[in-house]
């Protein structure tokens, strides 16, 4: 049985999305998540999610100088959701009317899951899944 214990010698974990706007995706962002970025430079956004996880947000063109010509080119992808960032929230509901309110496109209603948790999915405006989600009373 895996332990609930966090990974040995791992601090932080950075969970980064390519995005063809930079700006505009800070700004959903950070409204979405109520919070202002910790680092917002050229080529890079971070937002801090809290327990050791920090959102980054960075142009897809910012990838491709970083690592060159053998990486895929993301924009080939976007709108083809390839991940799901799933954020444990305190008010589910709140969180995805935000997302929506700030432009993303609902993709299922705030739900009781099978596995339990109460949540609701959207897609952000460069079609990436976000989760919202709250423990629920049980299985649906």
């Amino acid at each position: 049985m895996a332990s609930a214990d966090p990974a040995p010698g791992v601090s932080t974990a950075h969970f980064i999305l390519y995005v063809a706007d930079q700006a505009a995706s800070t700004a959903f962002y950070a409204r979405v998540l109520g919070t202002a970025p910790t680092l917002d430079v050229p080529g890079m956004t971070e937002l801090t999610l809290g327990s050791g996880a920090v959102l980054g947000l960075m142009s897809e063109g910012g990838i491709r100088r970083l690592l060159g010509e053998r990486l895929p080119d993301p924009s080939r992808a976007r709108g083809i959701p390839r991940a799901e960032l799933y954020l444990r929230v305190s008010d589910a509901g709140a969180y995805h009317a935000r997302a929506l309110a700030a432009g993303a496109t609902e993709l299922s209603a705030l739900a009781r899951r099978g596995w339990g948790d109460d949540v609701a999915y959207a897609l952000d405006p460069d079609g990436h899944v976000i989760a919202f989600a709250q423990r629920g009373a049980g299985p649906a």
